[in-house]
């Protein structure tokens, strides 16, 4: 089934991009209560926009999208506002209010993220023979769990390297650790650059 250029294409794309999502959302997490002390609930509210928009958009809006304009269309500016959201987030400092510098972000990455997914499984299936669709679909969602696994494994890595290494040179734990975040978040919005590229020169709309 790899044979298909869209089931390929669209695999590694999501890949890509979840492994930027997924680090931001448990770094994102770690950001603001070891950072801007807040506790689990203020965390789940803080990251509320980003499901509601994922859902909203997911619900009709951007099938019509990918209906009208075509899914690969619609994936690339999703994927743009994504890399937006996570590096103004790369930004968020050591005392960020949270409506200036943080839900700025949650928008883009929900409106980002509500627009991919949809159009990357459009694509993944519409490179898919009848008999082999419930592979593509299998493999879609594999993607999922692989992409969010080496993402969170890269980008908490480095994230950590990057805070002990400001901690070994004196830094205060709350500056070494906005750091080693930020630094993730900047890796991530690359890894989901990388996507933009394979998207542009791999996919082929065909919704």
């Amino acid at each position: 089934i790899f044979r298909s250029r869209n089931v390929s294409g669209a695999n590694v794309v999501q890949v890509l991009m979840v492994a930027g999502m997924y680090g931001m959302f448990f770094l994102g997490a770690l950001y603001m209560q070891r950072v801007l002390g807040y506790g689990a609930l203020e965390v789940g509210l803080a990251f509320l926009p980003v499901a509601l928009l994922i859902g909203t958009l997911s619900l009709g809006f951007s099938a019509n999208l990918n209906m009208r304009f075509g899914a690969k269309a619609t994936l690339l500016p999703g994927l743009f506002l994504i890399v937006a959201g996570l590096a103004l987030f790369s930004r968020a400092p050591l005392d960020a209010n949270y409506l200036v510098d943080i839900l700025p972000s949650m928008v883009l990455l929900g409106t980002g993220a509500g627009l991919s997914f949809p159009s990357m499984m459009t694509l993944a299936m519409s490179g898919a023979t009848r008999s082999d669709s419930g592979l593509a679909s299998g493999l879609v969602n594999t993607s999922l769990q692989v992409g969010g696994a080496l993402g969170l494994a890269t980008l908490a890595t480095l994230a950590t390297t990057r805070t002990d290494n400001l901690l070994a040179s004196g830094e205060s734990t709350a500056s070494a650790l906005t750091d080693g975040y930020q630094l993730a978040f900047v890796v991530g919005a690359g890894l989901v650059i990388a996507a933009i590229g394979i998207a542009l020169t791999v996919l082929r709309s065909e919704a």
